[in-house]
């Protein structure tokens, strides 16, 4: 008898210390060919190497890939709630860089992530935007116009903003494109495997916070 109980007892901690474990937080990561992982073999874009690093740092995250190379904002908005159907408690937002390299106007981009905004904003996702910079070549206005975009926004809808798609590979390398082609593949746009690696670095951390928001709101609900 005293076998049974203690078994009993055995069978019941260990249900209880398996219900007690936290469930992963979803998070899906819209955006273009960086999220997609254009060029790079499985396991080596920005998703997967996102993924484990997030798991050693302990983080109990599943990512989904929501990535469509060659998308601009406005491909984004149109597809926003597709992505939100599955239900993410969190949405990275990693769009821009198709609208700069087609010359858009900042203005059609402001308005597109906006939609995206408000469309996690209703279904209260928590969002971490990833902002790009504009290169100069389309003249300071124009640059000025594109850059104000992502911290504006995060600031209207206070979202977690990490300002530069680029950051990890320009902290190594700064604005020097000479030195920044040791991280990026041939067409000089997209990061190589290293390049992903010096960026995941860089969000990380954002990532990291993004979570957290996501825990401090379930635990409000």
């Amino acid at each position: 008898m005293r076998k049974v109980l203690a078994l009993f007892g055995i069978i019941i901690v260990a249900t209880l210390a398996s219900g007690s474990r936290a469930e992963e937080l979803r998070i899906t990561a819209l955006g273009d060919s960086l999220v997609q992982g254009y060029g790079l073999p499985q396991g080596d874009g920005l998703v997967p190497q996102l993924q484990n690093w997030l798991q050693e740092q302990g983080a109990e995250v599943r990512l989904t890939n929501a990535g469509v190379s060659g998308d601009t904002t406005a491909g984004g908005a149109a597809r926003i709630d597709w992505t939100l159907a599955d239900q993410p408690q969190g949405l990275i937002v990693l769009l821009g860089g198709n609208d700069l390299l087609r010359g858009l106007p900042p203005l059609q981009a402001r308005t597109n992530l906006r939609q995206i905004l408000l469309a996690a904003q209703a279904r209260e996702v928590e969002v971490l935007l990833i902002g790009m910079q504009a290169p100069g070549n389309f003249g300071p206005e124009y640059k000025a116009s594109f850059d104000s975009i992502y911290a504006e926004l995060a600031q209207e809808f206070g979202a977690l903003l990490h300002a530069d798609a680029f950051a990890g590979i320009r902290a190594v390398a700064g604005h020097d494109p000479a030195a920044a082609q040791a991280y990026m593949q041939g067409d000089n746009i997209h990061p190589n495997a290293r390049g992903v690696a010096l960026n995941v670095a860089a969000l990380g951390p954002a990532v990291l916070e993004l979570a957290a928001r996501i825990e401090a709101a379930a635990g409000d609900s």
